[in-house]
């Protein structure tokens, strides 16, 4: 039976996972309504002035479901999560106050100016709009990333045990941390792809009925180059993700790499795994020589830690987590007597790295300090994620990406030898792969989020301990309240995608058609 913690954990994950099918279309639409626009402002050609109204339709769907999608997450931070926002929302709040106040508030204005403005600004000012909209969604989601990668990898902070709470040190690092930029730049690019992809889907549809193919030719021109860069763009920073995780977050790295054990370098490459986490084994596995070595440490001579001895030091970390919170407790004490001793404050100072660790144990028993050998052992093992989901959510994300390479890379090959419509099989396989690019996000979510457990603050602070007081009855009620609303929120899109998409842009001006050779 779930505690609530884990429902506590699957509220959270539904809602963002249900969040992020509207995101990255946002993200990746925008700009191509820039591009589009940008192109009927550079040649005057009214097709491309319809082609951003067209496609603009879409994205305006979409982006409202997002937004009404996304605010039920922030609640969460003070229902589900109170202790968690109470420990770390003076560092944690800030960039996400900076993402309501500047990047929603210019995204959802200028919003307002991209669809009701076009008889009422001039084309210079109406691109502008557009232009905001694009970096306004695009501002939101580096803030938004800013703060999930402090959850990662916390820089700029530290812990103040008088008030029992973390505090910013340094805002330049926490808004530079390389595990954030790299993440936004990853789930940025990916976003492009989203959108690039869904176009080129809607576009083959168009040419496989023979409907409207000038537009749709151009459309899928333009999303095919787009698409393309973007592509290479995720491949690029993914690769750079992957680094930094090894580099802050070594158990995830060996989880979703499938290694128990520390292989000489350069590291076999984990194909196919079948893990035994009792075991702390893999049953099977299909390996590709020195392949993990060199693409997770750039080098043929460096090696990373397998599981098991990640554990080893992990258990000694706990013990250390022990110590410190006994002497949290001697300083809490001191403070409340009227001194502190400088010697305890040092000694403390020593081992507060360790603390969270000591937190672990908070899952079975209230005494931390008097944590039998068994509760150690217990806790040590919790550090490590559930290694099948973790590995094959890698492997999904990578199977998915690599497929919209080659039907991305095969779409502007088509366009640059001017041959767009010429392969059905192509179109058909573009359509039938609109659901790919959601595949991919969903499952690097999935491995970025469940990976990082068991914690909430990575080193920092156990989700255990992160939670709040709530029944198991409430968080099913809550739970199935969102699934019932997202659900019906989720059929409202596909529904009303699925109706513009197939009225097409003919739809939009009354005669007018766009046939292959059509030029206006």
């Amino acid at each position: 039976m779930l505690d609530v913690v884990e429902l506590s954990r699957l509220q959270f994950a539904l809602t963002a996972l249900y969040h992020f099918l509207f995101v990255p279309l946002t993200l990746g639409l925008s700009f191509i309504l820039v591009i589009m626009e940008t192109l009927y402002v550079a040649t005057g050609k009214e097709v491309y002035k319809d082609m951003t109204k067209f496609w603009g339709k879409l994205f305006g769907i979409n982006f409202a479901l997002g937004v009404t999608t996304g605010i039920t997450m922030e609640f969460q931070f003070g229902t589900n999560w109170s202790y968690y926002s109470h420990y770390v929302g003076d560092i944690f709040g800030a960039p996400l106050a900076i993402e309501a106040l500047l990047a929603f508030f210019l995204e959802s204005t200028f919003v307002g100016l991209f669809f009701f403005g076009w008889d009422r600004l001039s084309k210079g000012k109406h691109l502008l709009a557009t232009y905001c909209v694009a970096f306004g969604s695009n501002l939101s989601a580096m803030w938004i990333l800013v703060a999930n990668g402090w959850m990662q990898a916390p820089v700029g902070s530290d812990f103040n045990f008088e008030t029992m709470r973390m505090e910013m040190t340094n805002f330049m690092d926490l808004w530079l941390n390389p595990v954030a930029q790299s993440k936004f730049l990853h789930t940025l690019s990916a976003g492009y792809v989203s959108g690039a992809f869904f176009v080129l889907g809607i576009s083959s549809y168009y040419i496989l009925k023979g409907r409207d193919t000038g537009f749709a030719k151009r459309s899928f021109s333009v999303a095919s180059v787009f698409g393309t860069i973007a592509v290479f763009t995720v491949l690029i920073m993914g690769d750079e993700s992957g680094y930094e995780i090894g580099q802050h977050q070594p158990m995830k790295l060996a989880a979703m790499e499938g290694e128990w054990h520390t292989e000489p370098a350069p590291a076999s490459w984990n194909m196919i795994v079948v893990p035994n986490q009792a075991e702390r084994r893999n049953d099977f596995a299909l390996q590709i020589p020195y392949a993990a070595g060199i693409i997770v440490t750039r080098s043929i001579d460096k090696t990373f830690s397998g599981i098991n001895d990640i554990l080893t030091v992990n258990e000694q970390r706990v013990r250390q987590g022990m110590v410190a919170y006994e002497l949290l407790e001697k300083l809490r004490a001191e403070k409340k007597a009227g001194g502190i001793n400088e010697n305890t404050k040092a000694q403390f100072d020593s081992v507060r790295g360790d603390l969270g660790y000591g937190l672990l144990l908070k899952r079975y028993t209230d005494k931390v300090v008097d944590a039998t050998e068994a509760q150690i052992k217990q806790a040590t093992l919790d550090t490590v994620p559930k290694v099948g989901p973790t590995f094959w959510a890698f492997r999904v994300m990578m199977a998915a990406g690599g497929l919209i390479l080659i039907l991305m890379v095969s779409a502007v090959v088509q366009n640059v030898r001017k041959r767009v419509g010429k392969s059905r099989l192509l179109l058909h396989a573009l359509l039938w792969g609109l659901p790919l690019p959601w595949l991919a996000i969903e499952s690097g979510w999935f491995l970025a989020e469940y990976g990082r457990q068991p914690w909430a603050i990575y080193d920092m602070l156990p989700v255990g301990v992160a939670a709040s007081n709530l029944t198991p009855g409430v968080l099913w009620f809550s739970i199935g309240l969102i699934c019932a609303l997202y659900t019906i929120f989720l059929v409202v899109e596909m529904y009303l995608m699925f109706k513009y998409a197939r009225l097409g842009p003919s739809a939009l001006k009354t005669g007018r058609y766009y046939f292959e050779h059509s030029s206006k």
